[in-house]
């Protein structure tokens, strides 16, 4: 079997989730061909992203004669197709944020697309993320009669479905995969419940082999906590900032690791000046997933107090590596975590509830800290091997397609 992977900005430092799936499936026989709209506009450090980006194909790389030329030869090969692929664009974009003007250019990015699926005789396509990939999938399906399905992760698709025609994608989809049963009962709620044996859930996963329990917890202190992710609002990073000077104004010796990068970091960095606690927190910018494995592992715990997520790779990556964890209870977070047992769920923006959690962590036994690592690492290896995950996405690209309820 031959599938078409359709992407927006692919390899990125924050996608290795998407590699991962990827190579699974390869290891499973599946062929699959990348084919992203753009590549990451930075540097990537990790070899396994830059051996990824070698091998993707960049649609907007090949210039608007190639998409126009595109269009043309799809026209030529099957005109219905094509006109029907363009009034649905058309419908997509009428009432979407981003406009029929953006609409029509994942028209032009699909008849590429549809072009290469033509050329490579590829069977299926699937996107990840309910936005333009999945846009662009479902036009080129449509131009090519192939099926189309996409992965949908959150938060973003969640906060504005209709801004982007979500439901409208997942009535045309084959069908649609979330990463959890609270993002697959937010899809339920955007569609007929006919549509709904359709909408599957596979977790991202991790290799189980690069992450081994040869290094318990630190019992060295200060206490160190380490945050890995992008620094955006709904990361809550500021609120963490916020904690962590309470923390320490209270005596608690705790030190705090922030791995990434992004649009707050001029204000996280002008938060720890005015708090008067540079002495205790560091960042790092974005690290390769070696680099990720070693601040995880010199950490006591991860701390995440996310305003908003799908399921956080860090979480389980952390969890694999039998550290404890602090997160917020949202979303798909309280699936994999159990409060008390593998660390502290907090309510997501109570800056007094992070705070207490810390200093819980800060003050914890060894033992108890080791218990929480090692019951965690058992239930993430139970539930997120990506091979096993990627064995059930296998099986829905092997069923016959279906028949859509009207």
């Amino acid at each position: 079997m031959k599938v078409g992977y359709i992407l927006n900005t692919y390899p990125a430092p924050s996608h290795s989730f998407i590699r991962r799936e990827v190579r699974a499936l390869e290891r499973r026989g599946i062929s699959v061909s990348r084919i992203a709209m753009r590549p990451f506009d930075g540097d990537l450090v990790d070899p396994a992203d830059r051996e990824e980006a070698a091998v993707t194909e960049y649609v907007l790389a090949k210039g608007v004669i190639a998409m126009i030329w595109a269009v043309f030869l799809a026209g030529l090969r099957a005109p219905v197709r094509i006109y029907s692929a363009l009034a649905l664009a058309i419908r997509a974009g009428y009432r979407s944020e981003a406009g029929l003007f953006k609409h029509l250019i994942y028209f032009h990015e699909a008849a590429y697309v549809a072009r290469r699926v033509v050329e490579l005789n590829i069977d299926r396509l699937h996107a990840h993320f309910g936005t333009n990939a999945a846009c662009v999938a479902m036009l080129a399906a449509e131009m090519t009669g192939r099926p189309f399905s996409f992965t949908v992760h959150g938060p973003e698709e969640f906060d504005k479905p209709f801004a982007i025609a979500l439901p409208l994608k997942i009535r045309r989809a084959d069908f649609v995969v979330a990463i959890s049963s609270y993002g697959r009962s937010q899809l339920c709620r955007l569609v007929d419940h006919r549509h709904w044996p359709k909408i599957k859930v596979v977790h991202c996963g991790i290799e189980p082999q690069h992450f081994d329990m040869t290094n318990p917890p630190p019992v060295m202190r200060p206490v160190t906590l380490v945050n890995i992710g992008r620094f955006a609002e709904q990361k809550g990073q500021l609120l963490l900032i916020e904690a962590m000077a309470e923390v320490l104004r209270r005596g608690v010796d705790a030190r705090l690791v922030l791995v990434g990068d992004g649009e707050l970091r001029a204000p996280i960095e002008r938060m720890i000046s005015q708090a008067g606690i540079g002495h205790s927190v560091k960042l790092t910018g974005w690290l390769d997933e070696r680099g990720v494995r070693a601040a995880i592992n010199d950490a006591h715990a991860l701390v995440l107090p996310s305003f908003a997520e799908g399921l956080p790779m860090v979480v389980m990556e952390a969890m694999a590596m039998a550290r404890p964890v602090i997160a917020t209870f949202i979303a798909g977070v309280p699936e994999l975590m159990q409060d008390g047992k593998t660390g502290w769920l907090v309510p997501a923006g109570d800056v007094s509830a992070l705070v207490e959690a810390i200093t819980a962590l800060a003050t914890a036994q060894e033992d108890k800290l080791r218990r929480m690592g090692t019951t965690g690492r058992a239930r993430v290896l139970l539930r997120h091997n990506i091979d096993t995950e990627a064995g059930k996405l296998a099986l829905c690209f092997s069923q016959r397609p279906r028949t859509q309820p009207a």
